[in-house]
């Protein structure tokens, strides 16, 4: 089956810088994957970005015991051509946090869940930090990629998708929901056996390589095995500068921030879980038809065993 969609949808050139209301999540993306550098300024914007939007260059070097050259590092890597643009946009970005902040019902990111916190404190800041996610997720996805990587998942004749850990959650999920619809699809959430089929795949499949970090060896050796056999390869990360990013088309989720009860695994799966719902949104409405059909077929299956659990 001939592929027409284009490659490295959204890893060729320079990275763009986001829009205002995307910075800080691109931010928190990136900081990890960073040198000490860049990294610590990028800690410092994060920490009280307002009062940095009126530093100069020199200023902040100084405000983060680093130098002119990480500052101007950090502001590349968020994709701006000097630190003249990273402050321009950094000060639209505030400029729009100071008027969500404002609006009644709205507020800024809580406090991580403390030990004493009461059940309905927790539920709270749960529930804001997961909106929070959502709403980076949303800002700072990729459309251009996004819309490549539902095209190649329709044109493919079968669909792989990798995941280990808390990352197999998700691989399991969309090949869930890609099944449901008539899409030939196979979650993987075992190294060996992943590394193992990369092997034997075909130019007419397609490998969906899932990772947090962007640096499990047991989902990059896949895709290197993939990517060298001629294979079409998508990413889900939440890590934009991690080795994954190496595949054809690359989808960036944001992860909540992380705590020692929200641990790594459990903050980034909203990020990617969202990227799971956009991407099969996209693929439904390919194969509307299709999808239709197949989804009108298996409640009509069920309905009966539906109606032996519910009499009424």
């Amino acid at each position: 089956m001939s592929k027409s969609v284009e490659k490295n949808s959204s890893t060729s050139g320079r990275a763009q810088p986001p829009a205002p209301e995307a910075l800080l999540a691109r931010l928190r993306s990136l900081v990890p994957t960073l040198s000490r550098g860049p990294a610590q300024v990028g800690r410092a914007v994060l920490a009280n970005p307002q009062a940095i939007v009126p530093m100069t260059m020199g200023q902040l070097a100084a405000h983060t015991e680093t130098s002119d050259a990480s500052v101007t590092r950090l502001a590349q890597a968020i994709g701006c051509s000097g630190y003249r643009e990273f402050r321009a946009l950094l000060a639209a970005s505030t400029a729009v946090q100071t008027a969500v902040t404002a609006t009644p019902g709205t507020g800024q990111l809580p406090a991580d869940i403390e030990l004493d916190d009461a059940p309905a404190e927790v539920v709270a800041k749960l529930l804001a930090e997961e909106q929070q996610a959502l709403a980076d997720s949303a800002a700072a996805l990729d459309i251009a990629a996004l819309t490549a990587a539902a095209e190649a998942i329709c044109a493919a004749r079968r669909v792989v998708i990798a995941g280990i850990g808390a990352s197999g959650i998700v691989a399991r999920d969309l090949s869930a929901k890609l099944e449901r619809i008539r899409i030939i699809s196979q979650p993987i959430t075992e190294g060996h056996y992943a590394l193992t089929l990369a092997a034997v795949m075909e130019p007419a499949d397609l490998l969906i390589a899932i990772s947090a970090s962007g640096e499990t060896a047991d989902i990059l050796e896949p895709l290197d095995a993939a990517r060298e056999s001629g294979i079409p390869t998508v990413a889900i990360t939440v890590r934009p500068r991690s080795r994954i990013t190496a595949a054809d088309h690359v989808l960036i989720g944001v992860a909540a921030r992380e705590s020692d009860m929200r641990p790594a695994a459990m903050s980034s799966r909203t990020g990617q879980l969202f990227i799971v719902d956009s991407l099969f949104a996209l693929v439904y409405q390919r194969r509307a038809d299709q999808a239709g059909a197949a989804v009108t077929t298996s409640h009509q299956m069920l309905a009966p065993r539906r109606a032996r659990k519910d009499p009424s």
